[in-house]
């Protein structure tokens, strides 16, 4: 609602600079035509830029939506256990800053640059989602929507919709069995800066992950490649590490990750101890905005599959 008033505020004053270079046009003094003309007309074009890049922001910024899955989770040990895994090592890494699942913080003060402000929401029944169904929460890890039909755009930034099914289900049944923990997130969770809605709309933001209503199955779990890759799937190495991992690209609005050929350079067994302690064989350690810690409470059979996917990947 801010946006929409801060936009309506700039097309007055457009506006307002339009009326007062006809004025100037108007006037007889030549001097005092042109110039009035120019001073006008040069902030009235500027501002009608922002103005039109704020606009299909706005409209980019409410124009996602998918549909909410028939959905009632049965709640296993089992199913709870897994869950537990899957947050712990993934989706704590943001939506816990001080207790379990229990609300993170600002992610838009990590950014290089002041598009909004996005806050993880409490996943604890202190938070919203005690009123969503299962279904609606389904559709906000999968498609980045949540019950309202509101884009949370981070998480569509985010991988989490590449989450098997079973893993989302899992995560769904052990969100359910948390205690009420912190306090509820403040409404809307994300809010775009006047400069986030204009980047938004010149399409100079990360594109969302397309909305996906298929089937996801994940392979058996073990130490193998073929684990580790679907683990990295969701995980959001890619969007730091490049595409395929050989580092990332200045400029990403993302923090810039290394290279992760160098753990071709480690045993197995290095680059677990790097996962769980945050300091590599060679002394170096690892970035707080690198995940490290919820990444490090994968249990040795996942961070092994992490570890043979890694050193068989080839480059082109």
């Amino acid at each position: 609602m801010q946006n929409i008033v801060a936009l309506a505020a700039m097309v007055a004053v457009v506006v307002l600079l339009v009326w007062s270079g006809v004025r100037a046009w108007q006037t007889k003094n030549s001097l005092l035509k042109w110039c009035g003309v120019v001073l006008a007309a040069l902030p009235a074009i500027a501002l009608s830029g922002v103005s039109a890049l704020m606009a299909a922001g706005i409209v980019r910024q409410h124009s996602r939506s998918a549909p909410v899955p028939y959905l009632e989770v049965g709640a296993t040990p089992e199913r709870i256990a897994r869950g537990k895994a899957v947050a712990d090592s993934f989706c704590a890494g943001c939506h816990s800053n001080s207790g379990v699942l229990s609300g993170g913080g600002d992610v838009g003060r990590d950014l290089p640059l002041p598009i909004g402000s996005f806050v993880p929401a409490n996943l604890t029944p202190a938070g919203a989602l005690k009123h969503w169904s299962d279904g609606q929460i389904f559709r906000a890890i999968r498609n980045g929507v949540d019950a309202r039909g509101r884009w949370l755009a981070i998480m569509s930034f985010t991988n989490a919709g590449r989450l098997s099914d079973e893993d989302t289900h899992a995560v769904i049944a052990y969100i359910r069995s948390l205690p009420a923990s912190g306090v509820q997130t403040p409404e809307p969770p994300d809010r775009f800066s006047l400069l986030g809605l204009a980047m938004l709309g010149a399409g100079l933001l990360p594109d969302a992950k397309p909305v996906f209503t298929g089937v996801i199955i994940a392979p058996p779990k073990g130490p193998t490649a073929r684990y580790g890759r679907y683990l990295l799937s969701y995980q959001d190495c890619r969007e730091c590490h490049g595409k395929d991992l050989a580092g990332g690209v200045p400029g990403q609005l993302p923090p810039l990750g290394p290279d992760l050929g160098v753990v071709r350079e480690w045993s197995q067994a290095q680059f677990i101890a790097t996962m769980r302690t945050g300091v590599d064989p060679n002394g170096h350690r690892l970035s707080e905005q690198m995940p490290w810690r919820p990444i490090g409470r994968m249990d040795d059979d996942e961070l092994a599959a992490i570890y043979q996917y890694l050193v068989g990947l080839t480059r082109s």
